[in-house]
């Protein structure tokens, strides 16, 4: 379990987290969202020691990760893949960390077969592609096999068979009872991942509760009813005191509130033709996007217009984060990333 209490990190004058108190805990895959600037890098650098809080705790399994002996049995961390000895082979930067936390080192062999780079593990990671370099980061944290584990963006440069790979590894481990931590930006893909999230912004909580329930809270769900017999249709629905609201656009109807189990038996009751019933449910991405309105720090604007687009970030196509953040949490010197 990791468990975050008052957490506060300051640079200066800007509060990068503010007080924040939360808990991630074993058997479920746990997402952490935010807009860009949220403060979620921070966090998971400070949740490392990696940068030390202004105020406030984190413990991992009760304890300081300074006083984790040999941590990499503890907790695994993939915050940037690209935080490796280029000069080493993928088989060398894993026996390095394997010997400096007392793992065998029959287990670099067995990472590299579970992440799929066996074939290259001789070879340097200098000349690795990005999705190469991140199943690399990937068998760095699983390498102690630990009950934690933390992933910040695990999907950057995989090809669509890694992406379903790494998706079911996380919830096979999370499923075998153990602490999956995740930042992403791709909304689809943690929509398919976790079951609870954590989303704060501007450094401060703003959710801790399940995917489902985040959905439902912060979105629109309603069926939408197309049918040639619009007119018809609307003064039944009238009739039993559901409302209808019409987009001429697409000549439909939406319905809140009423689900389409009835709306079909109420067309079908009264001889009404349906060309469409069908319910429409809020994605994740506008959940998110609805929920931390508010709290988005950095906007781009169309070139030569006044016009707001969606913060960097904040859409599923664009999985930017800091490239500065070392991978694995221990042994690695960094730089720090003001309120990211």
């Amino acid at each position: 379990m990791i468990e975050l209490e008052g957490l506060t990190k300051r640079f200066g004058a800007k509060t990068a987290v503010d007080n924040l108190s939360f808990q991630v805990r074993p058997g479920v895959v746990t997402g952490f969202l935010g807009p860009n600037g949220a403060g979620k890098s921070t966090t998971m650098r400070m949740m490392l020691d990696l940068d030390n809080p202004t105020s406030g705790t984190v413990r991992i399994d009760g304890k300081h990760y300074r006083d984790l002996p040999e941590p990499l049995k503890y907790i695994g961390a993939l915050l940037d893949a690209k935080a490796m000895h280029g000069g080493r082979s993928a088989y060398n930067n894993l026996l390095c960390l394997a010997q400096a936390n007392s793992i065998p080192e029959s287990r670099v062999g067995e990472v590299l077969d579970l992440v799929g780079l066996t074939p290259v593990g001789k070879k340097k990671s200098k000349g690795f592609s990005l999705g190469m370099g991140q199943r690399l980061g990937i068998a760095a944290a699983l390498l102690g096999d630990p009950e934690i584990l933390m992933f910040d963006e695990p999907v950057n440069g995989l090809d669509p068979e890694g992406i379903l790979w790494i998706r079911n590894l996380m919830k096979g481990l999370a499923a075998e009872g153990r602490t999956i931590f995740v930042s992403s930006h791709l909304m689809s893909e943690m929509a398919l991942t976790a079951e609870h999230l954590i989303v704060i912004g501007q450094g401060k909580l703003l959710a801790d509760t399940s995917m489902a329930d985040f959905i439902q809270q912060n979105s629109r769900s309603y069926v939408r009813l197309r049918s040639p017999q619009q007119e018809r249709l609307k003064d039944v629905l009238h009739a039993e005191g559901i409302d209808a609201i019409s987009v001429p656009a697409t000549g439909t109807l939406e319905i809140d509130g009423v689900g389409s189990e009835r709306l079909g038996e109420l067309a079908a009751q009264h001889q009404i033709v349906l060309h469409e019933l069908s319910p429409q449910r809020a994605s994740l991405e506008e959940a998110f996007m609805r929920m931390t309105a508010d709290s988005v720090e950095y906007h781009a604007h169309a070139p030569g217009g006044p016009g707001t687009l969606a913060a960097p970030g904040t859409s599923p196509d664009n999985p930017a984060r800091p490239a500065d953040v070392p991978a694995w949490g221990a042994g690695f010197e960094a730089t720090r990333k003001d309120g990211e």
